[in-house]
């Protein structure tokens, strides 16, 4: 029996994130292009200057419903036959809005790729908005909203937005609208919004995947640059104001096993200097399950199966102002409510005393750069990153530069940009449970007025 030799590792090759390609075509739309050889499933991400900001007073959700709609037929082809074609190229086409705008996610064979954007080019240069498919997803979205209100953590997140930021701000209300205002939209309206605020001037296209054997120009100019439309006067951003004196409120559920917890306020976005440190120091504090929150309130006290701490961009602009949602989330069993606050308290009021360690800095660099190459491994999570940053207003080389600024970052940089990401108090903590078990352990916590609310 003839063995062969064992296969030995070949030298590791310094990683980067891939730099894109950017370019304009004739209707004035940007593409950003980034080829990835051996990525045969190609990844195509479409950013719609159509922000919730933008949504008619008493129509909030519109632009979800929109969104929605993209993949319900067009001038050619019906709602059916869409999904039908879609199907034959193996393609798969998402669409959801957010405050920056709304996006869609086209992935789709490399052979396939001229069809499938012929699709998409078609859903965005003459969607049909009929009148059945739009009460059709206005009736779907009015069924989601009572299992969202039921789901804990959906309403946690509902409570903490309604209690930072003013009534006036669109942050403030659900994403995806009330029954009221999802109730009032029509395709009259989901077409007045699209009128107003689609067109490819203000649009953006990423293009992830092996490139290589495509005419990539041709193909572009034939789908979404036969897309036409006027421009668009600059659009003023309203700014982010919010309100994060230190408060507790609890959403009544009696008879609840468990309280949901998330616990926020609101941060520096991307474009602020400190985000790197802010970044390694929250990971440090509660992005994994070896970090100081799991440690104490999972290992040692049993009170969860986990606990996070994160930073989630909201709405950046270009001149600095946008914000970011910083939180602590997860749940404990009713009866822990008390204990489990406290003990949470206490680790971050440790972490300003004490700080961070060394080792905490260096696993946690490790974890978040040296994982990159895989975590960046297919073309779908590559132009996610690169539609994000153009959503952000962000340069395209913002991700290649931040794993190195993480990696420069040291310990007492990143210890104090979590302390002031977390200010003891300054934080506004949302209660999802039993309110008749829960509310005097958590008043006698001394952590902030607490109010009880219901629904």
């Amino acid at each position: 029996m003839e063995f062969h030799p064992q296969p030995q590792a070949g030298e590791a090759k310094p990683w980067a994130f891939p730099a894109p390609t950017r370019g304009t075509l004739g209707n004035g739309l940007t593409v950003l292009r980034c080829d990835r050889p051996g990525q045969q499933v190609i990844a195509v991400e479409v950013l719609l200057d159509s922000p919730l900001d933008a949504e008619p007073s008493g129509l909030d959700g519109v632009g979800t419903i929109m969104a929605r709609a993209f993949s319900e037929g067009t001038d050619k082809h019906s709602a059916e036959d869409f999904a039908a074609e879609l199907e034959r190229c193996g393609a798969t086409l998402d669409a959801h809005a957010d405050h920056p705008g709304v996006r869609l996610s086209l992935e789709v064979p490399v052979s396939r790729l001229p069809k499938a954007l012929g699709l998409l080019a078609d859903a965005l240069r003459a969607p049909a908005f009929a009148d059945s498919e739009v009460e059709r997803l206005v009736r779907n979205r009015l069924d989601e909203i009572p299992h969202e209100t039921a789901n804990p953590a959906r309403r946690a997140a509902k409570e903490l937005s309604k209690e930072l930021f003013p009534a006036a701000l669109r942050m403030s209300r659900p994403r995806q609208g009330t029954e009221e205002t999802v109730a009032a939209i029509d395709s009259a309206a989901v077409r007045a919004f699209y009128e107003k605020h689609v067109r490819p001037a203000t649009a953006t296209a990423v293009v992830v995947g092996d490139l290589a054997g495509t005419d990539v120009d041709a193909v572009l100019a034939d789908t979404l640059g036969a897309w036409t439309g006027g421009t668009a006067q600059p659009r003023p951003m309203p700014p982010v104001t919010a309100d994060d004196t230190g408060r507790v409120i609890i959403v009544d559920r009696p008879g609840a096993v468990q309280t949901q917890l998330l616990i926020g306020r609101v941060g520096a976005d991307r474009h602020d200097r400190v985000w790197p440190a802010q970044v390694l120091g929250t990971y440090c504090l509660g992005g994994t399950l070896t970090s100081r929150l799991d440690r104490v309130l999972r290992e040692e006290k049993g009170y969860t199966y986990g606990v996070r701490a994160f930073s989630q961009v909201l709405r950046s602009a270009a001149d600095g102002t946008g914000a970011a949602m910083l939180a602590i989330s997860g749940s404990v069993d009713t009866p822990s409510t008390g204990p489990a606050l406290d003990d949470l308290w206490k680790v971050l009021r440790t972490l300003a005393d004490e700080g961070l360690t060394d080792a905490e800095r260096d696993v946690a660099v490790q974890n978040l750069v040296g994982v990159a190459p895989l975590k960046y491994e297919m073309a779908a999570s590559v132009a996610g990153t690169l539609a994000d940053q153009v959503e952000q207003h962000l340069p395209d080389d913002f991700q290649a530069e931040l794993y190195h600024r993480l990696a420069a970052t040291g310990t007492v940089e990143a210890t104090a940009a979590v302390v002031n990401a977390f200010p003891v108090d300054r934080l506004v903590t949302v209660l999802v449970g039993d309110a008749s078990e829960i509310e005097e352990p958590v008043k006698a916590l001394g952590i902030g007025e607490v109010t009880v609310v219901h629904g």
